[in-house]
């Protein structure tokens, strides 16, 4: 098929090489012409793991192609994705302005029928805006269809290539025959395309989201409890995740999450609800515990060493808001290194792909360093924000030489506490008994 993805961010990018993967001519477009020039030279502007491979893989056989002229793109594509950016406004709802402009161009553009894709999260009702923009100029059939993608950062190309379902919203039946044919390749194996209407697709993405970040906050707050009673939340997470009507998944605790969808989705949900009168107490509730939950690990640092970190020297690891991504939007690390810098403290800090991000955000108001190592020297403290597999195994020996004191705040838990009082550590972690060193 013959498709066009508006938008080569993280969403338009990763779903435009995975189409042309399947076979599919893709066209993406973007306003960006030094983005659009490194992406013909086969540079991707984004980290996300093995998409490199398929992005090169379709340039070289000619399926995979990029512009910035939305005419040429949309001309010969029956199928028009609109992987658009949707930030939230100041009052917490989602920006509709870069779909909605580009969908009145889109009137003005198109000549025979096309199905347009709305990829981007969006609000209930965005398809019926969309249709009345493109219907303003249009003289020609067209079908506006919601299409929520479901990537998870870092795990992008196997999520879109084997996804555990598909969910368009459409009432159209020529929509749907073409809709089907072309996702068939992705769920041979069994896995669902689920058919609905609009605003049930837009909906479905906005509240599998926030149920998730409702998941991850919950065991925030019990992590919390459990530190103050003395439980181990670990164990708590082990025997509730049996639980097959709970699942294991999402229930490890940490420094409350970011990212570019929960946060946004999770605010724009309350928002649209507050629209039509509805108040989303569970989902106001959930949006205050995680922005107190990003800020605990400096809680605990200025505990440990008073509230006055002047002369301190903190060794972060971690500044992306998960591994395997250089995504820093809503990270909790950026929200530490303020409430730490504030506080008066220095600090030095190392993550494997998001240190460019990051230098863009705060410039040179912390030091960054080459690896991890290189963090630890002379500092009173580690922070863990960012739960990367380098930082899983490290050499504790070297650990212990580089820092001043054998202190260290885990806000992922990534180390067995019997370990940390065997190496005679001050541990500190989320929702677990505090290791003292003796």
């Amino acid at each position: 098929m013959e498709i066009a993805v508006v938008g080569s961010g993280y969403v338009g990018l990763v779903s435009g090489t995975c189409f042309a993967e399947t076979g599919n001519n893709v066209i993406c477009v973007d306003i960006d012409e030094a983005k659009v020039e490194k992406m013909k030279n086969g540079e991707v502007p984004i980290y996300e793991p093995h998409l490199d491979i398929l992005f090169e893989r379709n340039i070289k056989q000619g399926r995979l192609t990029f512009t910035t002229d939305l005419k040429s793109a949309i001309d010969k594509a029956q199928i028009i994705f609109l992987a658009l950016p949707t930030p939230p406004g100041e009052d917490g709802s989602a920006d509709l302005s870069y779909i909605l402009n580009v969908a009145t161009e889109l009137g003005e553009m198109i000549t025979e029928y096309k199905i347009i894709i709305d990829k981007s999260t969006v609000p209930v009702g965005t398809a019926e805006k969309v249709t009345a923009k493109i219907a303003e100029n249009s003289t020609v059939d067209f079908d506006v269809v919601s299409n929520p993608e479901f990537l998870r950062e870092g795990f992008a190309v196997d999520d879109f290539l084997k996804p555990d379902r598909v969910v368009i919203g459409t009432r159209s039946a020529k929509a749907k025959q073409i809709l089907e044919k072309l996702y068939k390749p992705f769920v041979r194996q069994g896995n669902p395309v689920i058919f609905m209407d609009e605003k049930s697709a837009e909906l479905t993405k906005y509240a599998a989201n926030s149920f998730l970040a409702t998941k991850i906050t919950f065991m925030n707050e019990i992590a919390n409890y459990c530190q103050l009673i003395g439980a181990d939340v670990d164990a708590v997470r082990r025997g509730m995740g049996t639980d097959t009507r709970i699942g294991n998944r999402f229930l490890f605790p940490g420094i409350g999450y970011g990212g570019s969808c929960f946060p946004k989705d999770v605010q724009a949900l309350a928002k649209s609800g507050k629209e039509v009168g509805y108040n989303f107490e569970i989902i106001n509730s959930v949006m205050d515990v995680n922005h107190r939950q990003k800020v605990t690990m400096a809680q605990k640092i200025k505990t440990y060493f008073g509230d006055d970190l002047s002369g301190k020297k903190i060794a972060l690891w971690g500044l992306a808001f998960k591994p395997d991504t250089d995504d820093i939007r809503e990270a909790p690390a950026l929200y530490i290194i303020e409430e730490l810098l504030a506080a008066g403290a220095e600090i030095a800090a190392y993550d494997p792909e998001a240190i460019p991000n990051v230098k863009g955000e705060i410039r040179d108001r912390i030091t960054y360093t080459e690896n991890q190592y290189a963090a630890l020297e002379n500092a009173d403290a580690l922070l863990i924000a960012t739960e990367w597999s380098v930082f899983r195994s490290p050499n504790f020996d070297k650990v212990s030489s580089l820092l001043k004191d054998k202190v260290i705040f885990d806000g992922r838990n990534l180390y067995d506490l019997e370990s940390m009082r065997d190496l005679n550590y001050y541990y500190e972690s989320v929702g677990r008994k505090i290791i003292k060193a003796v």
